[in-house]
């Protein structure tokens, strides 16, 4: 008799392997893993070449305005910008985020970075005065940009993308400092930085003409060695009566002031050189050169916010009359240290009280009116615009190149030119700056987060360990 048991096909049960089942939950584990690492992987490799930025501010206050837009899509051709800035610090990631807000309207514009102290002699040549300055270059033009906001860079693209000529024309013949000459007294320095502007610049001797050309921008006297003949001062009176705009860089004791002039502008020129005593805490030894810093600019829009300190060797001082022609605001002014020497200034020069003028006194003066010309288009503009400065030096070859002179004597050259604010930027409120909430909500959160919450975790922890211990 045979003895057994059939078990039933059916009925039987298949248990898997625990080391089979383990493999295989270990390998699915190291596939998510891959996985999740290779979407990682592509994922910065996306975001590193491409780049989407939501502006989630009440006004869209970090994107650029619907007007800087509008001026981005008609400028043709790339735009190149160069930032000196140097290679320590967080600079550069700064101005490389602020440009890509002007990248991302306008693609073929490219920044490139410079550390200044690699090329001195070209941060010279530009004029760079400060760390992370940009030099914005378009068309054969260049604009240097100080202060990285909207408004300074848009009207800097403006005065780039104008193709109107804006001559500035000035007088020769007479000894005068040239805008195109090489010497320690002339202006050519100067001259170029206006030509990498935009300006076209041009002598005329008045000998030669008849009238000053009616699409002069500014015309420009500076310092003139030999006086001007009779037929030469009517010249350059009618194209003031016809509302041209004017600069007129005096020196000390100048010898030569037509009297048509001052009457002109109503004004007087002392006789006289600035005796300035506050350059000797910063070391300048000179006392003839006056020192004018942020303080003592006037309340006029062309050195509204300039900060930057201007030296001006031998200066005179200007004393303008009441005038109901003329709307006379004084641009530069001297501290109470300074005062007018009227004396010899051989050997130690000291203040006189009884021959000699004490301080504050008005070195530089701009003047308008209305009545000017447009000069390119002859219509009327409204306005003619005067700037005279009782010194010539501060933009000559041997000084413009001290502190904010030159930067002063482009802000001269861009108000006379009405290029000072093309474009006004309006300012976007900050209303979302600041969270504010009543007192009863504050008692909440904090009701919430130190109370609740840490009660909730424990109680749901409890919970869970004894539900464990249970089972």
């Amino acid at each position: 008799m045979a003895t057994g048991f059939n078990a039933d096909p059916s009925l039987v049960t298949l248990v898997p392997d625990k080391t089979e089942t383990h493999t295989i939950v270990k390998l699915n584990s190291l596939a998510t893993l891959g996985l999740l690492i290779a979407l990682a992987i592509v994922l910065c490799w996306v975001s590193s070449r491409y780049s989407t930025v939501f502006d989630l501010t009440r006004g869209g206050r970090q994107s650029l305005t619907e007007t800087t837009t509008k001026i981005l899509s008609q400028l043709e051709g790339p735009i190149h910008i160069t930032a000196y800035a140097r290679e320590t610090g967080d600079l550069r990631d700064s101005i490389r985020r602020y440009v890509s807000k002007y990248q991302s309207v306008k693609s073929d514009i490219t920044l490139s970075f410079v550390n200044p102290e690699s090329v001195p002699d070209r941060v010279r040549e530009l004029g760079i005065r400060i760390n992370g300055e940009l030099v914005f270059e378009y068309q054969g033009r260049m604009q240097n940009v100080r202060v990285a906001d909207e408004s300074t860079i848009t009207n800097a693209l403006v005065r780039l993308s104008q193709t109107d000529r804006q001559w500035i024309v000035y007088i020769s013949g007479h000894g005068e400092r040239s805008l195109l000459g090489q010497a320690n007294h002339d202006l050519g320095e100067f001259g170029k930085h206006l030509t990498n502007r935009g300006y076209h610049i041009q002598p005329i001797n008045l000998a030669e003409v008849r009238t000053i050309p009616d699409n002069t921008t500014v015309l420009v006297l500076a310092g003139l060695q030999l006086p001007l003949l009779a037929g030469e001062i009517t010249i350059i009176t009618d194209y003031l009566h016809r509302g041209g705009n004017f600069l007129w860089l005096l020196d000390p004791d100048e010898k030569n002031i037509p009297e048509q002039f001052t009457d002109f502008f109503e004004l007087d020129v002392a006789s006289g050189t600035v005796i300035d005593i506050a350059g000797q805490l910063i070391g300048i030894e000179d006392p003839t050169i006056t020192m004018i810093t942020n303080s003592l600019y006037g309340s006029h829009p062309v050195v509204e916010d300039f900060e930057f300190t201007t030296l001006f060797p031998k200066a005179t001082v200007l004393f303008p009359s009441d005038s109901d022609t003329w709307s006379t605001s004084p641009l530069l002014m001297t501290g109470s240290q300074a005062w007018l020497e009227t004396g010899s200034l051989d050997g130690e020069v000291e203040f006189e009280s009884d021959t000699d003028l004490q301080g504050p006194l008005t070195i530089g003066l701009a003047l308008s009116r209305a009545g000017g010309n447009n000069v390119n288009s002859g219509q009327p503009t409204g306005m003619q615009k005067i700037i005279i400065i009782g010194d010539g030096d501060f933009v000559s070859n041997t000084y413009l190149a001290n502190s904010g002179n030159l930067d002063l004597g482009m802000r001269f050259i861009d108000w006379l030119s009405d290029n000072i604010d093309l474009i006004e930027i309006p300012v976007r409120p900050a209303n979302d700056t600041q969270l504010t909430v009543s007192s009863m909500i504050i008692g909440s959160i904090g009701i919430i987060f130190l109370i609740v919450l840490p009660l909730t975790f424990m109680i749901t922890g409890l919970y869970i360990w004894w539900n464990r211990r249970r089972t």
